[in-house]
């Protein structure tokens, strides 16, 4: 049985508070829905500043899922580490675990934007350092024992539902990811299908002694949307997908390796490209992927078209899938 992904960064270019208002809440029904019928995760991010008001808070609106829910995984990819408090995100992830029951997953990067370190007045040059820290002094601080941290003796409690500590991934398209990540024993996620990055990140586990595994994006996971009829899909709602197309290559430099990257500029070019696309259910049953990641709400995608997409997907390619 394939992964199944339901996905939301709550896009709303020019929406009001109540439009936004109106998109948080349909996500939280489409992730109890989504629950409901045996999907295995709800996946979300953190960006900041972005006129279209993507998801700034992704542990608040994990939190809201999880207390729509009963099953289903949440897994943040990614967390911009750096941005963090480590303290506080130490207590903040600890409580959605113990909330959750263990269905708290984070990605932890650091980020490609210099304008979202600017807007909290941290230091973009010194990112590595920071996302280091973060790393080691949410190890120590769930471990409930005190601990030394700039220069004070601290303890964090309650400590995490899941021994010995929620699931935490390195996430990142760099060396210097991958070695973090195999220094600290934790698991890493690189941030596109890079073979070549996961075998040096397996060398340095070796390297350091240490223990950990991968979750790599397969070669071909694209972001899906089902329609009975796809032609008429990417007409009538090609520009939402678009929309976050265009607003991810505005961010990613040429070096920014993403399984998202897309170099489309417009509908047609899109479509063409593969990043996203727009399927039947017999197509997407017939796909044979290994994950299957469902974007509803994409790009400010109307709420009534979300819901007739995940509608399709589990009621009619999931049964096709089981087994």
């Amino acid at each position: 049985m394939p992964v199944t992904v339901v996905r939301f960064n709550l896009v709303a270019p020019g929406a009001t508070p109540a439009d936004l208002g109106a998109r948080y809440r349909a996500a939280l029904e489409m992730a109890a829905y989504a629950d409901r019928h045996g999907i295995t995760t709800v996946q979300t991010e953190e960006h900041h500043g972005v006129a279209n008001n993507w998801l700034p808070s992704p542990f608040a609106f994990a939190a809201a899922v999880f207390g729509a829910t009963s099953r289903i995984a949440v897994t943040v990819s990614a967390v911009i580490g750096p941005l963090h408090d480590p303290l506080r995100m130490a207590e903040e992830m600890a409580v959605l675990d113990l909330l959750s029951g263990g269905r708290l997953v984070t990605v932890a990067g650091i980020g490609y934007r210099p304008e979202e370190y600017a807007l909290f007045d941290v230091d973009w040059k010194r990112r590595g350092k920071l996302q280091d820290e973060l790393l080691e002094t949410l190890l120590k601080a769930w471990t409930g024992e005190e601990f030394e941290y700039r220069g004070r003796t601290v303890r964090v409690t309650p400590r995490p539902f899941t021994e010995p500590h929620p699931l935490l991934l390195v996430g990142g398209s760099s060396k210097a990811a991958a070695r973090r990540a195999a220094r600290l024993g934790l698991p890493f996620f690189p941030s596109a299908h890079l073979p070549e990055l996961e075998a040096y990140y397996k060398e340095r586990l070796v390297e350091y002694g240490t223990e950990g595994w991968t979750m790599m994006p397969t070669a071909e996971t694209p972001l899906l949307h089902i329609a009975e009829d796809p032609d008429r899909a990417w007409g009538t709602y090609g520009e939402h997908f678009l929309h976050e197309a265009r607003t991810y290559a505005s961010w990613q430099s040429g070096d920014i390796r993403s399984a998202v990257k897309s170099a489309a500029t417009t509908v047609d070019e899109l479509r063409a490209e593969g990043v996203y696309r727009i399927l039947t259910p017999q197509e997407c049953r017939e796909q044979g992927f290994d994950n299957l990641v469902l974007h509803p709400l994409v790009g400010g995608m109307p709420l009534e078209e979300g819901w007739r997409s995940l509608r399709l997907f589990a009621e009619r390619v999931l049964p096709g899938l089981e087994g």
